[in-house]
């Protein structure tokens, strides 16, 4: 597994019930500021085997990025029961929900 995979990963995976993190964040966290397309490609390819929390990334404006209606209404709902409240556009308030981890 390549490093960058690894700590974003670890990233993904530090992300409490209630919060969100966005592909773009999770990249610059892990030293990869340009990596945002490698984070979504992580999470469609591993997120079941390593237990990461997909539902709780955003892209950059707080939008669910999965247009297909099966997969963006699981990720809502996802969110919902762990209290977070969409605005009324569907977007996350990246303000009040947004996760900064300690590294």
């Amino acid at each position: 597994m390549q490093p960058f995979t690894k700590k974003a990963i670890e990233v993904m995976k530090q992300i409490p019930e209630g919060k969100v993190m966005s592909y773009g964040q999770v990249a610059r966290s892990v030293g990869s500021p340009r990596a945002a397309r490698q984070v979504a490609r992580i999470l469609h390819s591993m997120s079941r085997t390593y237990g990461i929390p997909w539902h709780r990334i955003v892209n950059a404006k707080g939008e669910i990025v999965i247009k297909d209606g099966e997969g963006n209404y699981t990720q809502k709902l996802l969110l919902e029961e762990e209290g977070i409240c969409f605005e009324e556009d569907g977007t996350v308030s990246l303000s009040r929900y947004q996760y900064f981890p300690d590294l």
